[in-house]
């Protein structure tokens, strides 16, 4: 079953770019809820985690000149696709900056 059809005149990449914008739009529906978003990027931290460690994996070469290829592709266009995951230090200084501003817009 083929989730996303790719028209070939619109080239390789074009099933990649509908999936980016429907996950934007996903997003966007999602805006000003925290508890939403952060399913949506578990969501999308679980389907990279399962595609780099089923999939990728599998297709990695198994000679060095492919090797190389690849490694030199990764350090051309951008390095290796990582999901950051918020500190949750970073979480409380921004609450704590929030609610200082909150406590002075009240005075």
């Amino acid at each position: 079953m083929e989730l996303y059809s790719s028209d070939a005149s619109k080239g390789p990449a074009a099933d990649i770019e509908e999936i980016r914008l429907a996950v934007q739009l996903a997003a966007q529906k999602r805006a000003g809820d925290g508890r939403a978003l952060l399913t949506l990027l578990r969501q999308l931290e679980g389907l990279h985690r399962d595609i780099r460690e089923t999939l990728f994996q599998e297709a990695l070469p198994t000679n060095r000149q492919r090797l190389y290829s690849l490694l030199r592709d990764i350090e051309i266009n951008g390095g290796w696709p990582y999901i950051q995951r918020m500190k949750i230090a970073e979480l409380v200084k921004k609450l704590e900056s929030d609610s200082i501003s909150e406590a002075s817009g009240d005075s």
